[in-house]
């Protein structure tokens, strides 16, 4: 009986389920181990294609961003190859490889770092995921970053070149371009403006950036530099800035005979006088020196010099002198009477003072030169008052406003808001600028001094001043500067 119970006991003994899920567990790994199986193995050719192309693409990239349209240019007329047309025809229109290429990396970088997670994930499981990201962003970025674009940026006419063709095919492939104009559609409707169908790519100050670099590193001289800062920032200048104001014109009356205009004329040591008509606030013509001598040495020195008077051209004082140095050479005439918005007399300007604006003073063998600003042996500067605000705030490296005034005298005279009297005083980023001659109601000098101590330690009396100033809104054109009626 013994026995059969045994049996019976034995056999209502239910199986262990435990063996089977370990061999199902070992599988897996075993499974998970086979990194060379065919889903796996194509995956990881994949990826290195996708590496491969990837770093052609940053070399393209970074290649043909150095290379300028001058540049390919004169590549191509020395080579002549196809790859040189090619080079041309992408940096001619950058516009036009920028976003197809950008695109193309994006979705490969996407790609790749998707199948290099998920290979990982069925090579080593969760660990392999961790072991994807630091390949991805060390080992993958070292192989198509920072290689490719290192070999690009030290022989970018030579990986331009071995790129370009390869390029131009890639952006013209029609499906991508569909998908490049898409994306840049749908940019556009969730960032809405009007846009540039062409750059600028380089900015105005990051071009001024890129010469003083040059410069820093004596890739170019330094009068090259301040030559290029001229040229950029001639485009920008107006008549106004450069006129000789009509305060210092030099201007002959219309009944003065040609005697007494040739005797003004060489005593100041002129080619040309502007003649004021019968109300003295108009100019009716010119008066040429070499017609005044000439018909002095014909004996008609008693004739009214408005007889001898040429046509005088007339300007807006908010034309750009780049425009108006064409129309001279063009129209072959080299002075301008400057004109404000109410018709009035601005002042003048002469072809001369144009190309100052780019090469700097041009002095003649026998002019008077006289120092618009002046350093002083105790630190403080004496400047004229027409000096240009833009030419004060470079030496002194401050910031005067300059939205209403062009000169330092304009400044004071706006900041006091009346007629200064010598002695007046005006602080503005811890300068305290002095008139220190005057000539009528014209500011004619100002002496400038350092104060860092006046902000904080002022007596009180001045900070009632000043806050009286705040209120009736003396200072509300001047931002930081503050009035004081005090002498220097």
């Amino acid at each position: 009986m013994l026995p059969n119970l045994a049996i019976r006991v034995a056999a209502t003994v239910p199986p262990d389920t435990t063996e089977p899920s370990a061999t199902a567990r070992v599988a897996g790994e075993s499974a998970r181990g086979a990194v060379l199986s065919g889903p796996n193995l194509a995956m990881l050719l994949a990826i290195i294609v996708i590496l491969v192309v990837l770093g052609y693409l940053a070399i393209a990239e970074t290649s043909l961003n150095r290379i300028s349209r001058v540049k390919a240019q004169a590549i191509a007329d020395s080579r002549g190859t196809k790859a040189s047309k090619a080079l041309v025809r992408l940096v001619t229109h950058p516009e036009r490889f920028i976003n197809p290429l950008l695109t193309t990396v994006t979705v490969l970088q996407m790609g790749q770092a998707f199948l290099t997670t998920l290979l990982a994930d069925r090579m080593f499981g969760a660990i392999g995921v961790a072991v994807g990201f630091v390949l991805n962003v060390i080992v993958f970025f070292v192989l198509t970053e920072a290689m490719p674009k290192t070999w690009a940026v030290l022989s970018a006419e030579r990986a331009a070149l071995f790129t370009a063709r390869a390029t131009e095919w890639l952006v013209s492939f029609p499906p991508l371009r569909v998908i490049s104009r898409g994306l840049i559609g749908l940019t556009n409707v969730l960032l809405p403006g009007k846009g540039l169908k062409e750059g600028p790519f380089v900015s105005e100050q990051e071009l001024l950036g890129i010469v003083g670099a040059a410069a820093d590193d004596d890739v170019i001289e330094h009068e090259e530099r301040e030559l290029i800062e001229s040229i950029i920032e001639f485009g920008d200048t107006v008549a106004r800035e450069v006129m000789v104001p009509r305060p210092d014109m030099l201007i002959v009356a219309n009944d003065a005979t040609v005697t007494a205009a040739l005797d003004m004329a060489i005593a100041n040591g002129v080619s040309r006088l502007p003649v004021h008509g019968a109300d003295g606030d108009d100019i009716v013509g010119l008066a040429y020196t070499k017609d005044l001598i000439r018909s002095e040495r014909e004996g008609r020195g008693d004739e009214p010099v408005l007889d001898l008077a040429r046509p005088v051209h007339f300007i807006p004082e908010n034309k750009p002198v780049s425009r108006l140095m064409r129309e001279m050479q063009k129209g072959k005439f080299h002075l301008a009477i400057v004109a404000d918005e109410y018709g009035g007399i601005a002042g003048l300007i002469t072809l001369e003072d144009c190309l100052e604006e780019l090469v700097g003073e041009i002095v003649d063998e026998y002019d008077v030169e006289t120092d618009t600003v002046q350093r002083l042996p105790n630190g403080d500067y004496l400047v004229a008052g027409g000096t240009p605000v833009e030419e004060l705030n470079d030496l002194l490296d401050v910031t005067l406003p300059n939205e209403e005034w062009d000169t330092v005298g304009g400044f004071i005279f706006g900041t006091l808001e009346h007629v200064p009297e010598i002695g007046e005083s005006v602080v503005h980023e811890g300068w305290r600028l002095t008139v220190e001659e005057l000539d009528g109601r014209r500011i004619r000098r100002i002496r400038i001094r350092y104060v860092p101590e006046f902000e904080s330690a002022r007596p009180e009396a001045d900070r009632d001043g000043d806050s009286k100033h705040d209120d009736d809104g003396d200072n509300g054109r001047s931002g930081r500067s503050t009035a004081d009626s005090s002498a220097d």
